[in-house]
Order: structure tokens, then sequence, then C-alpha cells
């Protein structure tokens, strides 16, 4: 079933021009529009489906700095800090609260490692805490246990999927931009050797610059463009329960289950990393670049089925821009849920903490986390079609960077001073083979 989400209103007339078209309104396309809107930028919002319907109401709604990758922290700093000051400039409400997010284990070997983390984290200005026995207990309380340690980050905290990017789209269209929904961008057109205009479903906006912002489907566009982009996607299934009456942490993550506190009062449910793998003509195309970090993962990956070739957001067919797409035929994404991991996670959370025995399941659902093959995202301007910039393959991490990663684009495309280093994000560095050649397209 879809993951709770709210609606918002749709600009009927599609513009005949805007100085940029973002492509794909999860939350790094909306907040990439409006971030060029607070800019002066007129700007037309186009998306299939609706805004935030897939991966970025799908999530748990997590923002945080610990245990970041060091190319990604110092944009996952700033995102909290724009998370917050969102509310104050707009008057939406994402939902966002710095609660701050705990971890506990019984693994030496994983505190080990956040220690290490935190080490790392206090040259670079982020707090976090290492927790012992005694605290992790203290912390965890509503584990009725003892746990052999933990760390709390008190500056992370979380926003709520349902509600952030319905949220940051009614902020666009109060600046004077446009929101397209049910509109999905076909390709576009290119004029003296760059992209002059972007082509949809309802007709063509005239543009020099465009943001695909496309998420899982991403790949398959740049692919009808001749830009070689390796993504590969995870099939994740989450539940969420109802209300209780008990002192429950607002994020907790075990190795066995994670827990976050909803907008609602209840709780969102998951087992962190599990994910099956849906064979796709994409997802073999790639695998030799994929294959490293699928067998990093084998304990928590499972073989899928036919569901991606289904859901056809990892074709390798090219379609026509006077045509129906697979992204008109499959306006959202709503893969089948695993039943065997929703049934195996709210048992561990029910064992975890005895107060979600009880409340009634909610709501269960699947998405298709998209990735890169080094787990972090492709943020730049293309070299086959100047003026198209590529925001996508975000790993999982896209929702609380989400504020971070459409400021940074803005400063790319307005020339102002990058928000964080933009290099780090390159799309380029996914063209050279590991012989360090340009790979062969």
């Amino acid at each position: 079933m879809p993951a709770p989400l709210t609606l918002v209103p749709t600009s009927h007339d599609l513009p005949q021009s805007a100085d940029a078209v973002v492509i794909g309104a999860g939350i790094v396309g909306v907040f990439t529009a409006y971030y060029l809107a607070t800019r002066g930028l007129k700007v037309a919002l186009v998306e299939k489906g609706f805004v935030g319907a897939e991966q970025s109401s799908r999530n748990w709604g997590w923002c945080r700095q610990q245990n970041r990758d060091a190319r990604e922290l110092p944009m996952a700093t700033k995102s909290l800090d724009l998370w917050q000051r969102f509310a104050a400039e707009t008057g939406e409400d994402t939902g966002f609260r710095r609660c701050g997010l705990l971890y506990l284990s019984d693994n030496e070997e994983e505190i080990a490692g956040w220690a290490r983390w935190r080490d790392f984290a206090r040259t670079v200005g982020v707090t976090t805490h290492m927790l012992d026995s005694v605290a992790a207990g203290e912390r965890g309380k509503a584990t009725g246990r003892s746990w052999k340690g933990g760390v709390f980050s008190p500056t992370d905290g979380t926003a709520d999927p349902a509600n952030a990017a319905p949220a940051v789209a009614r902020a666009i269209i109060k600046l004077g931009s446009s929101v397209h929904q049910n509109c999905a961008a076909r390709g576009i057109e290119m004029e003296g050797g760059r992209l002059s205009a972007v082509v949809t479903e309802h007709g063509t906006i005239r543009t020099k610059v465009a943001i695909l912002s496309g998420g899982a489907w991403a790949s398959s566009f740049c692919r009808q463009l001749g830009i070689r982009f390796p993504q590969a996607s995870i099939r994740s299934s989450i539940l969420s329960v109802g209300p209780g009456q008990g002192d429950l942490p607002d994020a907790l993550h075990t190795a066995r289950v994670s827990v976050t506190r909803r907008g609602d009062g209840g709780h969102t449910l998951a087992i962190s990393g599990r994910g099956r793998v849906d064979p796709t003509a994409q997802n073999m195309r790639f695998s030799a670049q994929f294959l490293p970090m699928f067998m990093r993962r084998w304990r928590s990956l499972s073989p899928g089925g036919l569901e991606g070739i289904r859901s056809g957001h990892e074709s390798l067919k090219m379609w026509r821009l006077d045509r129906p797409t697979p992204m008109e035929e499959m306006r959202i994404l709503d893969p089948v849920v695993d039943r065997h991991t929703v049934k195996l996670t709210h048992e561990r959370a029910t064992e975890l903490l005895p107060d979600f025995k009880g409340r009634p399941v909610t709501a269960a659902w699947a998405g298709y986390i998209d990735s890169t093959p080094d787990g972090v995202p492709a943020i730049g301007e293309t070299a086959v079609v100047p003026g198209l910039v590529l925001a996508a393959g975000f790993s999982g991490h896209g929702f609380g960077i989400g504020p971070g990663a459409g400021r940074l684009i803005a400063d790319i495309i307005t020339g102002a001073q990058p928000i964080v280093d933009p290099v780090p994000y390159r799309p380029e560095r996914f063209e050279r083979s590991s012989w360090g050649k340009v790979a062969d397209f």
C-alpha cells in the first residue's frame, strides 16, 4: 500500500518558458526548486506522479550526521541548519525536530566503530556522545534490558516524510513558481550544443537549465540522452504502528530493528540495510560496478523477483518524445511489500520494546532506494548535455541531506559560493573504469 502522504495543489497551466525546470518532486527536487525560487528564478517543477510520493515519503525520516561518510558529512551538517531555518522562513511545517538519535549495541566491534567515527567527527566540529553500559541502559530504559554501549547524537533529528516534500512544494508556489503533478518529463531538446527545452507529456518548456532529480528513474532517463549513470535500486519494506502510551525514544537504532516516532504519534519500524535486489536489465548492465557493494552487504540483501521489471524504472528501453513513456505507465513506484520482512520487523520491534504489543499495524509499504557504486550521490552538470544538472543516486541518505543538496544545486546554477565543496559529488567520477581510463559507453 502507498506510504502516508499529504497532497498539495498542482499548477494546471504549463509555462512556455522558465529559468529552470526541475524534473522530479522528491525531497531533493523540491528543495532545489525552493532555493532557486528564493533567488528570484522562475522555476517549473514537473513530477510524473505526486510530490514526494516515492522514496521521499517511504523512508525513516532521519536527518543525521552520525556515521555519515566523510564526503557527505559537511552537507549533512548544513542540512540540519537548513531544515530548521526553512520553517522560520516559510511558516511551513516539515515536522523537523532536533530530537537526537540513539544507537544501542552489544557488539564491541560496532561500538568501537562508533567511537572511531566520534573521534573523526570532533575534527569537523560535530558533537556525538559515546555511552557506556550504564548510560546506554538509562537512555534505552524503554527496552527493559542492559546494553554494552551506544552513542547519542544530540543535534541530529527527524522530519516527517509524509509532510516534508509537500510543505516545501507549498513554499515554492508561494514564491511564484509552479508545481506540475501528473506531468512526466519525456526528454529534452538541444540547440547550439546545449539544453534548450524540457519536453513533457503536456507540452514543451523552453529553458537553458534543467535539474534531473528523478530518484530511481534517473539512470533510465540519462540513457535516453547518451549519459551513462551507474545506478542500482534495493527494494526495502517497512511498516508503521499506531500511537501508544509508553515513553519511547524518538529515534532508536539497533542491529535487529530501528524505530522512529512519526508525526501522528505512531512509529515507523524497519530493519536497517535489509532489502531485496530485483533483477532488471539495468541491474545486470552495471553489475560489475555494484558487485563489491552487494558482496559487503550479502548478509542483509536477498534476491528479489520480477517486481523491478514490472515497475519499469530500470528498463534499457529507449522511448520517443511523442508517445507515453514507462514513467507514465508507472506514475508512482509502489512495489510489492516483502511480507516476510514486515513480519520479522514487527516481531523484533515488539521483542525490543514491549510497548508495541497490542498497537495496531497501520500500514506497510515498500520503496526503491537508488544507489551509486560508492554510496555517495551524483550532483553536478553533465558533460554530455551542458545545462543539465544531475542530482541522483542518494543511496538512502537523500531525505536527510535534501536541503543541503538543493542549496548546493542552486549555488552551482546561480554561480554563488557553494555551500559545501561540490567536487566529491561530481558525476564524472563514474566515467572512469577501475583501470583509470574513460569507460566505454
